[in-house]
């Protein structure tokens, strides 16, 4: 089915914070929209907004049809306890919710009962003030399946479960789980047992499965390997349904968008370019500059009329000083001259005044808040940081190894393969926080670790992010509060527990360590997860300038360009091999 979706001036308020203001979108069938700007700026308010998960403080989004699928997929993994993988899939495709719906008509058909009205769209929704910008699925909403504004008759509900792909969902499920490498008896098993790869893989799945009539993705391509970025870029150029995608990975939206919508944070307002990735970084550059450039030369006229007047003011002054000290002079015709005189200077400052009146106003442009990234240095440590000799772990059934592999100071090193391959177990092993069920592992003298890690573990908990730095630092409260403000992080985000965080900002407060806690050997794992782009540009400015040991796991393909890497371990089925 092709759908339409348009949103009209949507002020979003959640409290006393404005997280949306007066933005308008129009997805169309075969439009691919990326949705950028900062962390916490509401682009997953929109996303939420546009299925109908919430209701605006004003505008509105309409969905022509009305009967129209439009499926939300968030950006955290969507592991509930005790459902199973098989059914996360029906549910996250819509399947779920239209079979229920399709039983229930059946039910009514054959007893002669109307069939049960079911939610209309947004009755089950978030509060929105009870939403944060940037939160993940709650399990309300399109998630959990279409909206209905009526109870369906037979028809309606055997259509709905059609379109969104019940009748072959097995058959096809089957398929794409070989596909991308799950196996099929985890079908039957609880989402919350599989692991990061697996939970990764199901998330993609779930995509590649769905068959709505409008997507909106958040944060698609977070913990995705170059083969499963390569398969949803496959599947997004592929669609015929209208596409909106929050991302932050650069070569994906350059490779798949058509159009980018750029939600400013400060203000709330959101501008939409057309022409792909490449085509809206040049023309932002090209407003801006043309921005600067208008408000210098209003500002250079305004100032030059300013100056005239100030200085025929100044003019007619010294001239009234002048008669004053001048003995009376009874020639009637030097005496029109200096009245004259005056008259044209104070004719003159008024023409100035109505020009400044006349001027149209420019607003000087905003300066944009940047985030500034530096890595603290500790002093060196010794030449070899980590050695593994034929080391060997066992994790449950997973077995890296036997691994030999040597780093030492200043090696900047890449480790890369597929999800679940094990480079995370790697780092751990090379770190010695793992134990080996064979071989050794040492660690060199003087290394100081500092990590960001693919979890972001450390807030994660119920403390405070201020508590957290304070832990990590021993600074006071104050300093840690400062410190955390120049990443973004306020008072209302200190304050709050760790773990409800947005990821983005989560990662952003594993950041600010960084720059608080010198280190020698810097451990990076998927640390552009979530970031928004300015702060991984700082990130890619910050490493080019670090002088330590840098361990670096990541599927960013425009990061791995960007960062000079001197050594690549190919990491996968259990084995690690150096890269020639």
């Amino acid at each position: 089915m092709s759908a339409t979706v348009v949103a009209s001036g949507l002020t979003v308020v959640r409290g006393p914070t404005l997280v949306l203001s007066d933005v308008s979108l129009t997805v169309a069938p075969g439009s691919r929209i990326g949705v950028v700007g900062p962390n916490g700026a509401g682009k997953s308010t929109l996303l939420a907004a546009l299925a109908g998960r919430l209701v605006p403080e004003s505008g509105r989004v309409h969905r022509s049809p009305r009967s129209a699928n439009i499926g939300l997929l968030p950006q955290e993994p969507d592991r509930r306890p005790g459902e199973t993988l098989v059914a996360l899939f029906a549910r996250r495709t819509g399947v779920a919710a239209a079979q229920a719906a399709l039983d229930s008509a059946t039910e009514a058909l054959a007893t002669g009962a109307p069939a049960p009205r079911a939610p209309a769209a947004g009755a089950d929704a978030m509060r929105v003030d009870a939403m944060r910008p940037d939160a993940s699925d709650d399990g309300n909403g399109p998630d959990d399946g279409p909206d209905y504004d009526e109870g369906p008759d037979y028809d309606e509900a055997l259509t709905r479960w059609l379109d969104l792909g019940g009748a072959d969902l097995e058959q096809r499920t089957e398929q794409v789980c070989a596909d991308l490498g799950l196996p099929l008896d985890l079908l039957g098993a609880e989402t919350t047992t599989l692991s990061g790869g697996q939970a990764a893989r199901a998330q993609l799945a779930s995509v590649l499965l769905s068959r709505y009539d409008v997507f909106l993705l958040d944060e698609p391509t977070n913990d995705l390997d170059f083969a499963g970025l390569d398969r949803l870029e496959e599947f997004v150029m592929q669609l015929s349904a209208g596409l909106v995608v929050v991302s932050h990975d650069r070569e994906f939206l350059a490779r798949t968008v058509t159009s980018v919508l750029d939600i400013d944070g400060p203000l709330r307002t959101a501008r939409l370019f057309g022409g792909g990735w490449e085509a809206y970084l040049d023309e932002r550059s090209r407003a801006r500059q043309q921005q600067r450039d208008a408000y210098e030369q209003y500002d250079d006229k305004r100032s030059g009329l300013v100056q005239q007047a100030q200085r025929q003011r100044e003019q007619s002054v010294r001239g009234a000083l002048r008669a004053k000290r001048k003995p009376p002079d009874n020639d009637r015709a030097a005496r029109g001259a200096r009245i004259e005189a005056a008259t044209h200077a104070a004719g003159r400052v008024k023409t100035i005044e109505s020009q400044l009146d006349r001027l149209e106003q420019v607003d000087e442009p905003r300066k944009q808040w940047q985030l500034q990234l530096s890595i603290a240095s500790a002093p060196r440590s010794g030449e070899v940081v980590a050695v593994l000799s034929g080391a060997v772990v066992e994790r449950g059934g997973f077995r890296l190894g036997p691994v030999t592999l040597q780093v030492a100071y200043g090696d900047r090193v890449a480790l890369v393969g597929p999800n679940g391959a094990g480079k995370t177990t790697l780092l751990d092993a090379l770190l010695g926080r793992l134990p080996l069920s064979a071989g050794t592992q040492s660690l060199g003298s003087g290394v100081l670790v500092g990590e960001v890690d693919q979890a972001r573990a450390r807030f994660a908990g119920s403390r405070t992010v201020v508590e957290v730095v304070e832990e990590a630092t021993g600074w006071p409260a104050s300093q840690a509060r400062t410190l955390l403000a120049k990443f973004g992080l306020q008072a209302d985000h200190t304050q709050r527990p760790s773990a409800s965080l947005s990821p983005g900002e989560r990662t952003r407060a594993g950041l600010a360590l960084l720059q608080a806690v010198g280190v020698n050997c810097l451990v990076l794992d998927e640390p552009t997860n979530h970031l928004d782009v300015p702060a991984i540009e700082q990130l890619e400015q910050a490493l080019a300038s670090y002088a330590g040991t840098l361990l670096l796991v990541s599927h960013d393909r425009r990061l791995l360009e960007a960062v000079r890497i001197t050594r690549t371990f190919q990491v996968d089925g259990g084995q690690a091999h150096e890269a020639g």
